[in-house]
């Protein structure tokens, strides 16, 4: 992983999260493997962040509860979002009667776009 996809905040994803869930998502976004998957124990990711193990727990089930990770212990797996969660999809439908969050626009990832730069182009 090692970006942060702006639908994110643009999607509302961490609407329902606390200002830990936010660290924890920003943490586990940028020590994941390509696939996602990050192998830190909640005792080094507490530590890390300065947080109670507890916190950890709790920061990581709100995530969870928003679609943005997957766990099984001992690992995280942040996951895409290319995906709405179906329980998302149902609050927005009951909400505003439609999905109103389309996804016509893909990430690009910062490499790409120095890459191009640094060839005298665009990405």
């Amino acid at each position: 992983f090692g970006w942060v996809d702006a639908r994110l905040i643009r999607e509302d994803w961490l609407r329902d999260c606390s200002p830990t869930a936010w660290a924890l998502y920003l943490f586990w976004v940028t020590v994941a493997d390509a696939q996602g998957l990050s192998y830190y124990a909640d005792p080094s990711v507490a530590q890390r962040l300065r947080l109670p193990v507890e916190a950890v727990k709790t920061g990581r089930a709100e995530l969870l509860r928003a679609g943005l990770l997957a766990y099984e212990p001992p690992l995280v797996q942040v996951l895409s979002l290319d995906r709405q969660p179906e329980n998302r999809k149902a609050l927005d439908h009951a909400s505003s009667g439609h999905d109103e969050r389309g996804r016509t626009q893909d990430a690009v990832l910062l490499g790409d776009i120095l890459r191009g730069w640094a060839q005298g182009g665009h990405p």
